[in-house]
Order: C-alpha cells, then structure tokens, then sequence
C-alpha cells in the first residue's frame, strides 16, 4: 500500500524534542493528560507546515486557517506571533532547516472531569508541536496512488463545517479503513449530494478535456496546498474550474491528482478499479506542469521570507 504521507525513512526522528506548552520533552517522555479535550471528545485545531531551507512555507496562509478555526470554536489560543515563536523555537531545538513536516496542535486544554461541556476546563490550551525530519517517499509521485471511493460522505456545515481543520477526523479515518479493505491506497469520499468531495487527508482534481476540476469547496477542507494549485494554475492560464461532478467524469478524466502540505501533488493511477488516463501510471502532463507551477511558488514564497 502507499501512502500521500510516505516518507523516506530518517533515524534522527528517534531523538526528535517535543514542544509542550513552552517546554520540550524527548519524543519517548512527551505527554499529555487523559483529560485533555483532543482526547476525550475531539475539541481542538491543527496545521501540518513544512520546513524549507529555515522557512516556514505559506506560514500566513496556515495561520489564517488557524485563527479562523480558533474562532469559529471560541478558542483563545495566544497572539500569530507567539505560535510563530513557539514553531521557531521547536525547529531551532531540533537543529532542523530543510524537509521537515510540522504538527501544530491546540486543543481546548485539560478538564477536571470527563465532559463536553466547556465549563469544565481548567487552565488554558494545550500547544503541541512536533517536528519531524520527513522527505516525501520519491516513488510514491513515480507511481501514483489507488482509490476506492467510500460509502462514508462528507458532512455539510451543519454537521461538521469542512472549513474546521479540527481534530473530529473519525468519519476520515473510516472512510480510509474502508479503502484499505477494498485493496486501495486511500479514499475517495463524494459530498451529501453523490458529487465527488475530496480524499479522506487530501483535496482531489482531475484533468477533463484540457480542463482542471475540482470540487465546489463547499465539503472539503480549504487546503493550502489546493489553493495554490487553483491560484497558480489560473495565473498561467490553464482553466480551473471549481464545480460539481459525478463519479462518471472521475472514471472518464484524463489525468487525476491529489494535493496536501506534505505531498505536494500526487498522481492517482486508478480509482475504483478502473485506470485513470492511458493506465501506464506515469504522470500526465498537466499534472506535470502543475507540480512544477507548485514547486515554483514554494521557491517564490521562502525567497521572499528570506529577503
């Protein structure tokens, strides 16, 4: 089975420094409460950042994604500039600069017992963060990935708002399982609608007639890196088209992708058991010129933070 979250196997990951509400642990001694609201009942935010040569790529995007999800939760989670601070000061303990994946987790903070109700915690979040040294697996992009598409649907906002990069993902890691079961990598899930969403961890495109398509948005997390590829696509002049479509125009697609902060763009080979494209498995090429425009823009973005 492969993976969008691959990574090449890297033995400094043993000693890693786990950051904890301004204190650092070794990853074998970092701990957090039983009562805390991430682990009884799901209540907390996060972000995966990746680390390139010393910058933190598309940090403001990221944070604007959490604070909107602090908000939309009533979360008070300290100033941009102190998890600024906190995120720089795990990679400097860490001794990292370049291909390293960054988790940044805040969750509502530790309960006096085990409740929903917010009147019950005591003291302020919990902040973790952990860095690893993680270099995308090479031969996941070479080979691309296989889909199977879950009975589990993404829920509208007024049961889960997708908007939430929160840590309820259980009908994500369901639909994942089901995949897995099917004898696929990962999984397809289609909106409340039949429309195809997104992936269970990343935002899917497919190539029709020259064309990319994605979804409307409305049932998927605004990914980052999905907007970039949306953004840097229209700038070169390639049609993007945010819309709904069916399974139908999934099988029919040309070519077909998938997008995160770790992997970047990963082809797909075969979804439901029918091959995507020409079913040789090599990267199409648009899907080929996009990962290009993307790389681009992360050599755009940690220039200009270098400046």
């Amino acid at each position: 089975m492969k993976s969008t979250h691959a990574a090449v196997i890297d033995e400094r990951n043993a000693d890693v420094q786990i950051y904890i509400n301004g204190e650092f642990f070794h990853r074998n001694e970092a701990k957090i409460s039983v009562f805390d609201s991430g682990f009884l009942v799901g209540d907390g935010i996060w972000e995966g950042i990746r680390l390139h040569h010393g910058v933190f790529a598309f940090l403001d995007r990221h944070l604007d994604r959490l604070f909107a999800g602090a908000k939309a939760i009533d979360l008070e989670i300290g100033t941009r500039e102190e998890i600024v601070a906190a995120l720089r000061a795990t990679v400097d303990a860490n001794e990292m600069d370049d291909n390293v994946h960054v988790r940044l987790m805040i969750t509502r903070g530790n309960k006096k017992t085990p409740s929903q109700h917010p009147s019950n915690n005591i003291g302020g979040p919990n902040v973790v963060i952990i860095a690893e040294h993680k270099k995308a697996d090479p031969t996941v992009t070479a080979e691309g990935i296989s889909l199977f598409t879950a009975t589990v649907r993404r829920p509208g906002p007024d049961v889960l708002d997708q908007n939430l990069n929160c840590h309820s993902k259980l009908h994500e890691v369901i639909a994942l399982i089901q995949a897995v079961g099917a004898g696929a990598d990962e999984a397809l899930m289609l909106d409340v609608n039949g429309a195809v969403a997104t992936c269970n961890a990343t935002n899917f495109f497919i190539i029709r007639r020259g064309e990319v398509w994605t979804s409307t948005g409305f049932y998927n997390l605004p990914g980052i890196t999905r907007a970039l590829v949306i953004e840097t696509a229209r700038a070169a002049g390639i049609t993007v088209l945010e819309k709904d479509f069916s399974l139908t125009d999934v099988y029919a697609a040309e070519e077909v992708f998938v997008t995160g902060t770790f992997g970047g763009l990963t082809p797909v080979r075969e979804v439901d058991g029918r091959s995507i494209g020409d079913g040789s498995g090599t990267i199409g090429p648009m899907t080929k010129r996009l990962i290009g425009l993307y790389r681009d823009a992360i050599d755009a973005d940690v220039a200009h933070a270098q400046l």
